[in-house]
C-alpha cells in the first residue's frame, strides 16, 4: 500500500465552539441577547447547541425540548440547517488549506492543522499561528466584499461570529494541541514546545481525555481529577484496569505519544441533482430519488477506476431548512445499492422535517478501484460487460492452448418438459 506522505508529527488546533450555534446567531443577529439552542437535526426531540445565556439557566445538550423549555421559558429554539453550516465549515477549511496541505477535520468546528515544515516560510509556532489566524481573517474578507445582501441573507458571511470565538493551540501531536486549544482565549493561542507536554499536560482535568462516560467514571471512583495523577500511576496498572484503552490514555496523559495529523488529498466531488417542482415529502420517493442519483453519479466520467468511500446526501427543504446525511464505507464500492444502503437507513431513521424542495448526491472521498473489482461491477454496465468478455475470451484461449480441446460449454434447454432427464437439457461449446 502507498504510503500516505500527507501526515505531519506538530499540529495547530483550530477550534471554534459551538460552530452550529454560531454560524446560526451570525444571520440572525437576535440570537446573541437571548437564550437559544439547536434542536438535533437528527432528533428534533432534543436540543444539540446551547448558548451560554441558556446553558446559564439549566439547560443542556440532550434534553428534550420540553424540559429546556420548562428550566427557560424565554428559550428561542431553532431548526438545525446542517447544510449551511457545513458549506460555512468548507470555507473554513478552504482557508486553511491555503497554509498548509495537511488538515484533518474529525467534527464541525473543530480543525487539526499539519505545521511539519512551515518554519521555513512562517518561523516558530507563535507565527504559524498568526498566518492561521490571518488566513481565516482573510477569508472572512473575501466573503464580505461579495455584492451586497440582506443581513440575513444565507449567503451573508457566518465567518464573523465564529472567527471571534477562534482559538488556537500549538503542540506536537494532535493531542496535546487540542487541550491546548480549549485552554486559549477567543481570538488567542496556547504554545505547548517539544519537552514541555508533560508539565502542561498535568495540570489538566480528565475530561480533556478521550473517555467513554463508564471509564471517566471509573478513574474519578480511584480518586483520580488530574491528568497528573493518571500519568503518576505506573503504566502497566493503567493496563490492567483498562485494558489496550488504558495503554494509549496512558501514554496521551504522559505526553508519551504524538498522533500525527493525517490529511487527505482533496478529490473534486462528484455531485447530482434533482429539483422538485412540487415538494416530495414521502420516504419511499424520496429513497427512489437516492438510488436514481446514486446511479447518475457512478456514470460520471471522472468516477471511471475508482471506488466511492464517502457519500453525502443533502436536502433542501421548505422555508429554508434542511437536511444532510453522510456515510462513510467501510468497503469501497462502485454498487449502487452498498452506497444507498446508508443513506436509505438514515432516511427511515431520521428523516427531513419538511418537504424536499432539492436533493443531491455527492461522493467526496474515493478508492483506487481494481480490474477485478471493474469486471464484476454492476453500476459500469458496459465496462463490466466488456471486461467480462475479454476476460473470458483470454481464458478460453489459454485453455485450448493447454488442453488442445474447448472445456468450457454452456447449457441449453432442449426439452424440459421430457420426463428423461438427459434429454431436457444439452451442452455446447461456449464462444464469448
Amino acid at each position: 500500500m502507498a504510503r500516505n506522505h500527507l501526515t505531519s508529527s506538530s499540529a495547530v488546533c483550530c477550534w471554534i465552539p459551538l460552530f452550529a450555534l454560531r454560524c446560526e446567531a451570525a444571520r440572525r443577529p437576535e440570537l446573541g441577547s437571548r437564550p437559544s439552542a439547536l434542536v438535533a437535526p437528527d432528533d428534533t426531540r432534543r436540543v444539540w447547541q446551547v448558548s451560554p445565556l441558556a446553558r446559564h439557566a439549566g439547560v443542556k445538550p440532550g434534553m428534550t425540548v420540553s424540559q429546556a423549555i420548562g428550566l427557560c421559558h424565554t428559550l428561542l429554539l431553532c431548526e438545525a440547517d446542517p447544510v449551511y453550516y457545513d458549506e460555512q465549515f468548507a470555507r473554513l477549511l478552504s482557508a486553511l488549506g491555503a497554509v498548509s496541505p495537511v488538515i484533518e477535520a474529525p467534527e464541525l468546528g473543530r480543525v487539526f492543522v499539519g505545521t511539519d515544515g512551515l518554519e521555513g516560510l512562517y518561523g516558530g509556532p507563535e507565527r504559524i499561528a498568526d498566518a492561521i489566524k490571518c488566513g481565516v481573517r482573510s477569508a472572512e474578507c473575501g466573503i464580505s466584499m461579495q455584492a451586497r445582501l440582506p443581513r440575513h441573507s444565507p449567503e451573508n458571511s457566518a465567518f464573523r461570529t465564529p472567527h471571534s470565538a477562534l482559538r488556537v493551540g500549538w503542540g506536537m501531536g494532535k493531542f496535546v494541541s487540542w487541550v491546548a486549544a480549549t485552554r486559549a482565549k477567543p481570538g488567542g493561542a496556547v504554545i505547548v514546545r517539544p519537552g514541555e507536554e508533560g508539565k502542561f499536560l498535568a495540570a489538566q482535568p480528565l475530561a480533556v481525555l478521550p473517555l467513554d462516560p463508564d471509564t471517566h467514571r471509573r478513574l474519578r471512583l480511584l480518586g483520580l481529577r488530574t491528568i497528573g495523577d493518571l500519568a503518576a500511576l505506573p503504566e502497566e496498572a493503567v493496563v490492567s484496569q483498562l485494558g489496550r484503552a488504558g495503554r494509549r490514555l496512558w501514554r496521551l496523559a504522559a505526553g508519551e505519544t504524538a498522533e500525527r495529523v493525517v490529511g487527505r488529498e482533496a478529490p473534486e466531488p462528484i455531485t447530482a441533482a434533482i429539483a422538485y417542482f412540487s415538494p416530495v415529502a414521502e420516504r419511499e420517493l424520496l429513497a427512489h430519488a437516492l438510488e436514481q442519483l446514486i446511479e447518475r453519479a457512478l456514470r460520471h466520467p471522472r468516477r471511471a477506476g475508482w471506488r466511492v468511500q464517502v457519500v453525502r446526501a443533502r436536502a433542501e427543504l421548505e422555508h429554508g431548512a434542511s437536511w444532510l446525511a453522510e456515510a462513510t464505507l467501510k468497503d469501497p464500492s462502485a454498487d449502487r445499492d452498498r452506497i444507498a444502503a446508508p443513506l436509505k437507513t438514515r432516511l427511515e431513521q431520521a428523516p427531513p422535517t419538511g418537504a424536499v424542495e432539492r436533493l443531491a448526491v455527492e461522493f467526496t472521498g474515493f478508492a483506487p478501484g481494481t480490474t477485478e473489482l471493474q469486471l464484476f461491477a454492476r453500476d459500469a454496465r458496459a465496462t463490466a460487460r466488456a471486461g467480462r468478455r475479454r476476460a473470458l475470451r483470454t481464458a478460453v484461449h489459454e485453455i485450448k492452448l493447454r488442453l488442445k480441446r474447448p472445456m468450457l460449454y454452456h447449457v441449453i434447454a432442449v426439452q424440459p418438459w421430457s420426463r428423461i432427464p438427459e434429454r431436457r437439457y444439452a451442452l455446447i461449446d461456449y464462444e464469448p
